[in-house]
């Protein structure tokens, strides 16, 4: 069943793209719009739900389809951290050690049944649901994880994208150096993009006292979405490239 992309440079842009754009747009639901945080959770995991649903049904990997359930993961996962973090009165902390034993639980039960938590080819229904249920799970720990640090920790929007950024750099470099799982590899950087979106995405739209640049919501949101759909249509197109054209390399 290859209904998943290559890991390439391409992909991590992309994710990138995707994970802030979740991260404005949930902003901007939740609190531009005053639609609130459970509300617009109950939207935007409708909005993964009805995605989900196309993505399981499809029978090979179309990158639209792909990256809308992406999106639609990121989405809803700014607005549930929100929820448990502030409705709920968790705490970024407290939400962040849920979030992890979810997703460690996630991981255990698919290895279980599946025996392998492949990230470029599933082996069944049941492994691509997992497959999503950690992603669902991943981009909402990483809001809360973002969150914590821009908020609680003290480094601000720019000082956790550069924190952030400086982890993912560093995971680069033990994929091309070191001889650690390149799954295991694959899903900390997935995680860690997530608050890197949630830290850029914060760090653009915010105003300018609260520690941004000021650009708000709306237009972050109408930015970063026409870049994905740029970029999701160039992956179209080189899907549809002749055969003997050369990949570009992969990079986890």
């Amino acid at each position: 069943m290859n209904k998943l992309p290559q890991i390439t440079l391409a992909f991590w842009v992309m994710k990138i793209c995707a994970t802030t754009l979740g991260e404005t747009a949930g902003d901007l639901l939740s609190m531009t719009l005053n639609i609130g945080y459970a509300l617009s959770s109950l939207m935007l995991v409708g909005v993964f739900l009805l995605t989900l649903l196309g993505q399981l049904a499809a029978r090979r990997y179309h990158p639209a389809l792909y990256w809308s359930v992406i999106l639609a993961t990121s989405t809803a996962g700014t607005t549930l951290s929100d929820f448990m973090d502030r409705s709920l009165g968790l705490g970024y902390a407290t939400g962040s050690a849920l979030l992890i034993g979810l997703l460690l639980a996630t991981f255990a039960l698919w290895y279980r049944s599946e025996k392998s938590l492949s990230v470029e080819r599933i082996a069944s229904p049941k492994g691509e649901l997992f497959y999503w249920v950690a992603i669902l799970f991943s981009n909402t720990l990483g809001t809360a994880l973002g969150d914590y640090l821009a908020d609680d920790s003290g480094l601000g929007f720019a000082g956790g994208a550069l924190l952030i950024g400086s982890l993912l750099a560093l995971v680069v470099v033990l994929k091309g150096f070191s001889r650690l799982s390149p799954v295991a590899l694959f899903w900390v950087a997935f995680v860690l993009t997530r608050p890197f979106g949630a830290t850029l995405g914060d760090f653009l739209s915010k105003a300018p006292a609260q520690g941004g640049l000021g650009f708000g919501t709306v237009g972050c949101s109408a930015l970063l979405a026409g870049a994905l759909v740029l970029l999701v249509a160039l992956a179209i197109r080189n899907q549809h490239r002749p055969s003997g054209a050369v990949p570009a390399a992969s990079v986890a």
